[in-house]
């Protein structure tokens, strides 16, 4: 099971990444001899644009035999069966387990998608707080 993340999540990073390709775009056609800082504006465009399609192509959460994973650089991963407690936290769900510790920021995810995460973790046998 897949958890998305909301669209106004994703278009932030989608729009970011135009203004900035624009602004790119206008400080090389609107000088002589463009500044090496001008091309800042690019690599800036280009993280917020590769953000975008990396989201929208490996959504938010991933709940697969078991493990609830985090996609990302340097996402985590949990089994479910080894979360103890989960506590909820201005808008956060903290999963804990012996070892780790795992944050889901509900705010960015679809609400039909939470609903689904929801359901998944109130299955589960664990001390809520």
């Amino acid at each position: 099971m897949k958890i998305r993340y909301r669209n106004k999540h994703m278009n932030f990073n989608l729009i970011f990444g135009l203004i900035w390709l624009a602004w790119f775009f206008i400080g090389m056609f609107s000088k002589e001899k463009p500044h090496w800082t001008d091309y800042g504006w690019a690599v800036i465009s280009a993280t917020y644009l590769i953000g975008y399609f990396y989201q929208r192509k490996n959504k938010y959460l991933t709940i697969k035999s078991g493990i609830l994973k985090v996609n990302g650089p340097f996402g985590k991963e949990v089994r479910l069966t080894d979360i103890k407690r989960i506590k909820k936290f201005a808008g956060d769900y903290i999963l804990k387990t012996d070892n780790t510790k795992l944050t889901i920021n509900t705010q960015i995810i679809e609400p039909h998608s939470l609903v689904k995460l929801n359901t998944v973790l109130q299955k589960l046998n664990v001390e809520w707080n």
